[in-house]
Parts: structure tokens; C-alpha cells; sequence
């Protein structure tokens, strides 16, 4: 990816330009000859605005609201103006001593933020009245930014990052730079913070204040930066030159302008097109191309504003595509390629490239999404829109508080018939769960005491068996069941993404700068001990610092340096084929395959798929392949169990699943089990519970409590073990006989194994 410069139009400004935005399709600029300038998009002057009172500093058009279109403009006489969409003044306020150094309006289009030479930061309403002064500072504040939710503010101050928050006193502030901080921007979309200052480095911060990339010296100043619509990407201004980040700092190109020094930055709502104000008066213009996408064998490029390279890489073909408009977005995966323009989406299948199914729309999906039998079109007015391979639109989801404009690809995660979203009303602390078939609620809303900052949906199996792992604000990463009411279980600490694969239930994550895969996460649940056991861990000194997952696919992982380097690991091939014949119910050519490789992690995975599908077969070779002694007998002794409900029971009760096989039993009507279950876990109250209201084998309870305080040299205190002792007769040789009963019409029944 990289930046085009088109070709300079010309000064429409007779001194230094200050600032730019992008008023729809157009653009506004603002500058010391006090005029502000309109431009089209493809870059020639369209007229005048407005003229000025005093020198720009800063202009921002409004982007919602009631005010959409109005034009805030910042001027060294301390004021700022709002201008119409038809140029006309309808107001100016006097906001500092001093000129105005950078202003704001937030998303909602109900608030302006203004920072001053005279240190203060204040917040208007949309009129144009203060509503409150909210910093101080001892010098000049040159940059601020609203948070994701306006909710909070950032600025700079010195050398020093300052967040804070509307609706209470608890500020963060840090020394970010070595010197002056000129310019600074907040992420809407990833929640992530860049800076740049006079020692003439950029750097990528969270909302904690910690440091996530720092930059080489560049060759001067930073004087401009701002993050794209999307937040993939973010662009850095210098003397001359303009430089394009990914999200994580590295840097994808660097172009060289002839604009002096950027002094301001502005990326359409597409994010496909940026301007920038030039210290001597020139306005740049330039275009995103060279996006990449490639999966498997096959590699897309935007090699122009609407053409498409599709190379194959084992068939050694290239085709090209080219589309009326200009391609804002396109997706690979599955089987298909979706590219985006302005006013439709082209489903291009692999296959078959050059018989596209046509999707029209009226709005650019910020957002799109791949599964198996469907993707997702994410768009700030409609929602979220799940469609078809064909170009049918399945259905349409949405929920109260909804904030679509604010989502991205690691809130949001998509599987054939589930979707997962990271709700931002509930404060990111609740993952909502829908069906892709009706767009309905799904099972129960996942919450967190943390705030989820990243969610992934596995892609084998059907709904019932779907897991959702992630990840918090602390870096632990979670895992439960999307239909389950198991709690959630922690996985790993100091993780910083994970990716399942594309095709099987094994999970790959970077955590403490190392990369694991786990062949088997639901072992979480099957038997806990042998987690570790089915783990891969690659300690490889290449991925560095910073490196985060691409893709899983096959038996290699790609990831992406914190340098911008890609680097595939390779894992062990074996566990995929296991995986697909367990898939497949094929359990004794699973069984070969462990005998034939000889490695305890495949016989660990091996027993927890057995364990968790019923197999006790299956289970009891596998757990002789890891040797593991103790589990062995435990399944010898579950094979001598007469019923099936008794033995899946057992099996639950393995998972640590106590409720589960109660339930079991009591749905087969084995009570007496039920009982001796509770029994056997130390559930006594539960006990004696379940054989008072079936009225039997209340002295079997007694008995069994009274050996077990015996055995401990403990004394009864349980009112309601006191109770039943005074009420009911405890006769061992009753009880036994009981038992023996009980035992032997299990064994009668029609379905018991003889």
C-alpha cells in the first residue's frame, strides 16, 4: 500500500495554507490570506467560502447533527467562526487569548473542542456557548482531540499527553516526547493515540498512556498527522514529505511532496483520498493505492482508482478488473472477492471472476466481513447487513445504542450462522450474540468486568458447538461456549491478538512475544490439566516486539512485525488431519494416525474430543497413548457402568461438569445416582435436597454424612442434617440392601449393557 501524489494544482493561497477538511465531496482549506478555499476532489480550485476577519488556524466541517455541513473555522484573534453550508456567518465567538490553536467538532455534531495559545481547553456547544473549561495549562496547547464516545478529551501540553475524561476528575497525563508536541489525533475506531513533536518522532499510544510504537528520527519536524476514517491506517506530515503507517507504527511508504511543511492533514470518509496544507501556500492531494489482499494462492492489488489485479499463484494467470467507480474497499477470503466502490459492490467468485454478482447501494460500507456462506456490510445509517454470496441480503442487525460507525474488525466477528459484537454502550464490557439467519439475539449477552478490546469466533461445527474467545484491556484472553452457560475460563495472559483457524477449531494467539497454538482449546473444559499438553509454543527471536497474527490457514501462520516484515511459521500438519477426521466421526482412523505419529499432543486432543462427544472407546486409547494411568482407569471404570445416561454422567462429571450430570440422571430417572453424585462431590446439602423430594434413600444420605465427619474427626452442625438425624432411622443393613436394589434394576433395564 502507498500513497499517489497527484500533481500540484497550483497555489490558490498566497501565503502559508493552515488548514484542510473534506465538506462532503469537496474540500475546504484555510490559510493567511484570510480566505477560505474550496477545491474539487480531483483537485482543482472551485471557488472561495468565505473571507476572514483574521488568519485561519484550523477549520473543521461538522459531521452529523442537526449542523451537518456547517463549517467551524479557528483564527489567531483568539476567535473561531460557523459558517453555513451557503458560506454565510452565523456566528463568532471570542474562545481565547490568544490565536486558536485547533478545533473540533465531535461525531455527534453537538459539541466543539477548542485549544489556545493561553493554555486553556474548552468545550462549546453546537451554537457556539461555552459549556466548560476543562484544562489549564501553563503553556500553549498547539493540539486536541475528542475521545471515541466524546467522552473525554486529549491534548497536548509541552512534552506532556493529557486524557481527560468529561464526568469525573481522574486525569492521565505522561511525558510523551523528548520535545515540543505539535500535533496529536485519537482514534475513534481502534481507541489508539499518535503523536507527533519537534524531536521529530511519531508515536502510537492506548488510553493507559502506554508506549505501542516510537518511531526512527525522521530528517525534521512532525508537523501534521491524522488517522484515516477506518483507522487501518494513519498518515504523517514533515517538511516535504508524507509518510503512510499502519495502525500498529510501521511504515508501509513514503512520498515526497512539494508543499514545504505539512502543516495539516484530512482524509475523506471513504478513506481512499487525503489533502494536506502545505507551508507555502500549495494543497496536496493524493490517492491510496497498492491495497493488498491475498489468501491462500491467490493475491488481489488496487494497482489504480479502479482497477484490480488478481494474481494466481500456483496457475501463474493474472486477471484484471475494472470498475465504473473508484474502489474504496475489497475483501478476499472464502472463495470470493468483494470490492466496494461508491455506489456498488461486486461479488467476484474465484472461480468464476468475470460474471460478478452486482450489490447497489446508497451508503459505503465502512466494514466488511467474511464466513463461510455469508459476509458483512457494516454502515453508519443501516446497521449491520448480513448478504449472501449471490448478493441476497439475509437480513439486518441491529440493537439499542448501536454506535456502527465506531466498530471494526476486532469488535465485530463473523461465522456461517453467528455473529459476535462487542457492545460500546454497555461500555465495551458486553458481547452481544445474533443469529445470521433471522438477525435475532442468540443465547445470552456475554459480560465482562473488563473491557473487551478484541473478539473471534471459531469457524468449525455448527451453532451449538460455536466458542468465542476474548481478549480484555488487562491482555487476558477468555474462551466459553456462544450457547453454553459454562462460565468463561482464562485461556492466557499478556495476549495481544489471536486468530482461529480457518477451517478447524485450533487457535493461534501471540502472547509475552511468543506464538502458541493450541490444537484443542475446549480441552479448557474437557480436562484441564492436559491444556499445556496440547499447546504448540514457537519462541522465535525474528517476531520481535509488536507482531501481530494475519491469517491461519493450512499448517502456517502469517504475522506482521512490528517492523512492517511479513513472517510465516509453520506448525505441525497433523493436528489439522486430525481435526478433519474428527470432524467426520471417523474415530478409528484418528486413533491410527496418533499411533502412526507417536506424539502425546495428538493422543491429548484425541481424548478431549472422545471425552466431550461420549466416546469412551476412544477415550480410554488415547489416554493409554499420552499415559496418562490415573484417566485410563477412570474410563475403564466408566465402561462397566450398565446405562449409557450413567456413563455420559461420568463423562460430565470428568468435565467438572456437576449440574450437567445431575441433570442426566434425573432426565433417565437413575435418582439414586443423582444422589450418590452429590454425594461423591461433597454436595450434601444438594443431597439430601434431591432424596427428600423423591422420597428415598434419605438413610443413605445420613449414613454416607455421618462416616464422611466420622473419617474427618468433624462434628454435624447443618440444621438440616440435625433435623433428619432425630427424624429418621439409620439402619445400615437396610441401607445396603437398598443400594444392591437400586443397582441391580439399573442393570435390568432394556437399554443396560449385560
Amino acid at each position: 500500500m502507498r500513497l499517489k501524489v497527484l500533481p500540484s494544482p497550483g497555489s490558490e493561497h498566497a501565503t502559508l495554507a493552515t488548514a484542510v477538511d473534506w465538506t462532503g465531496g469537496s474540500l475546504a482549506t484555510g490559510g493567511d490570506d484570510q480566505h477560505v478555499q474550496r477545491w474539487t476532489s480531483a483537485g482543482q480550485a472551485s471557488g472561495q467560502v468565505c473571507s476572514l476577519d483574521s488568519y485561519c488556524t484550523d477549520l473543521h466541517r461538522c459531521p452529523a447533527g442537526s449542523q451537518s455541513g456547517a463549517l467551524a473555522v479557528a483564527c489567531t484573534d483568539g476567535s473561531f467562526s460557523l459558517f453555513n453550508a451557503s458560506g454565510r456567518r452565523d456566528k463568532q465567538v471570542k474562545a481565547h487569548k490568544g490565536a486558536v490553536t485547533s478545533l473540533h467538532w465531535n461525531l455527534e455534531g453537538t459539541a466543539i473542542l477548542t485549544s489556545g495559545e493561553d493554555g486553556q481547553v474548552k468545550v462549546w456547544s453546537g451554537a457556539g456557548m461555552l459549556r466548560s473549561t476543562i484544562a489549564t495549562s501553563a503553556s500553549p496547547v498547539y493540539s486536541a482531540a475528542w475521545g471515541p464516545d466524546s467522552n473525554a478529551v486529549l491534548y497536548c501540553s509541552g512534552k506532556d499527553l493529557n486524557i481527560i475524561p468529561l464526568h469525573n476528575s481522574k486525569k492521565l497525563g505522561w511525558q510523551a516526547h523528548d520535545s515540543l508536541i505539535l500535533k496529536t489525533d485519537w482514534s475513534s475506531v481502534n481507541d489508539l493515540i499518535i503523536s507527533g513533536a519537534e524531536d521529530c518522532r511519531y508515536k502510537v499510544w492506548d488510553t493507559l498512556g502506554r508506549l505501542l510504537y516510537q518511531s526512527a528520527p525522521l530528517l525534521s519536524t512532525v508537523t501534521a498527522l491524522a488517522w484515516s476514517p477506518t483507522a487501518e491506517v494513519f498518515t504523517v506530515g514533515t517538511y516535504n514529505s508524507l509518510l503512510l503507517c499502519h495502525a500498529s507504527g510501521w511504515l508501509y511508504s513514503k512520498a515526497s511532496t512539494d508543499t514545504g511543511s505539512l502543516l495539516d492533514l484530512a482524509w475523506t470518509s471513504d478513506g481512499t483520498q487525503l489533502a494536506g496544507a502545505g507551508a507555502n501556500g500549495h494543497i496536496c492531494f493524493a490517492q491510496v493505492v497498492g491495497l493488498t489482499a491475498e489468501v491462500g494462492h491467490v493475491r488481489a492489488t488496487l494497482t489504480d482508482r479502479n482497477s484490480v489485479e488478481v494474481y494466481h499463484l500456483l496457475a501463474e494467470t493474472v486477471d484484471e478488473l475494472d470498475f465504473r467507480d473508484r474502489v474504496i474497499k475489497m475483501c478476499l477470503g472464502h472463495g470470493h472477492l468483494i470490492v466496494a466502490t461508491a455506489t456498488q459492490g461486486c461479488i467476484h467468485s474465484l472461480a468464476h471472476l468475470n460474471t460478478p454478482h452486482i450489490l447497489d447501494w446508497k451508503e459505503t460500507p465502512t466494514l466488511i466481513l467474511h464466513a463461510d456462506r455469508c459476509f458483512l456490510l457494516v454502515t453508519s445509517s443501516q446497521g449491520m447487513q448480513v448478504v449472501t454470496y449471490e448478493g441476497q441480503q439475509v437480513c439486518t442487525i441491529k440493537f439499542p445504542g448501536m454506535r456502527p460507525e465506531l466498530l471494526n474488525e476486532r469488535l465485530l466477528s463473523l461465522s456461517s450462522d453467528t455473529l459476535a459484537v462487542v457492545d460500546l454502550a454497555a461500555k465495551g464490557q458486553v458481547i452481544r450474540f445474533f443469529d445470521t439467519a433471522q438477525g435475532k439475539p442468540l443465547g445470552q449477552t456475554l459480560s465482562h468486568p473488563n473491557v473487551i478490546v478484541s473478539v473471534a469466533l471459531n469457524q468449525q461445527g455448527i451453532a451449538p458447538d460455536r466458542q468465542v474467545v476474548y481478549i480484555d484491556q488487562s491482555r487476558d484472553m477468555w474462551i466459553r461456549a456462544v450457547g453454553g452457560k459454562a462460565p468463561a475460563v482464562k485461556l492466557a495472559s499478556m495476549v495481544d491478538n489471536a486468530l482461529w483457524h480457518d477451517s478447524v477449531g485450533m487457535l493461534a494467539f501471540i502472547a509475552d512475544h511468543k506464538l502458541v497454538v493450541q490444537y484443542y482449546p475446549n480441552m479448557v473444559y474437557a480436562d484441564p490439566e492436559l491444556v499445556e499438553v496440547t499447546s504448540f509454543t514457537k519462541n522465535d527471536e525474528e517476531l520481535g516486539k509488536g507482531a501481530l497474527l494475519s491469517s491461519f490457514t493450512g499448517s502456517q501462520c502469517v504475522l506482521r512485525r512490528g517492523d512492517g516484515a511479513e513472517v510465516v511459521a509453520r506448525v505441525p500438519p497433523y493436528p489439522l488431519v486430525l481435526h478433519r477426521l474428527l470432524a467426520e466421526h471417523q474415530w478409528d482412523k484418528a486413533a491410527k494416525l496418533c499411533h502412526a505419529v507417536k506424539d502425546t499432543s495428538l493422543w491429548a486432543v484425541l481424548a478431549g474430543w472422545a471425552v466431550s462427544a461420549g466416546e469412551v472407546d476412544t477415550a480410554e486409547v488415547a489416554f493409554a497413548g499420552c499415559e496418562e494411568v490415573d484417566k485410563l482407569q477412570y474410563m475403564l471404570y466408566i465402561k462397566q457402568l450398565p446405562t449409557r445416561e450413567a456413563r455420559l454422567a461420568e463423562l460430565a462429571l470428568y468435565r467438572h461438569n456437576a449440574p450437567e450430570a445431575e441433570a442426566i440422571l434425573l432426565q433417565a430417572n437413575l435418582v439414586y445416582r443423582a444422589i450418590m453424585l452429590n454425594v461423591r462431590t461433597f454436595r450434601w446439602a444438594r443431597a439430601l435436597q434431591l432424596a427428600q423430594k423423591h422420597n428415598t434413600h434419605i438413610p443413605t444420605v445420613l449414613l454416607e454424612r455421618s462416616q464422611y465427619l466420622a473419617r474427618t474427626g468433624k462434628v454435624e452442625t447443618d440444621k438440616q442434617f440435625l433435623q433428619c438425624n432425630t427424624e429418621v432411622t439409620v439402619d445400615e443393613a437396610e441401607i445396603e440392601q437398598q443400594v444392591q436394589q437400586e443397582l441391580a434394576n439399573e442393570a435390568a433395564r432394556p437399554s443396560a449393557v449385560k
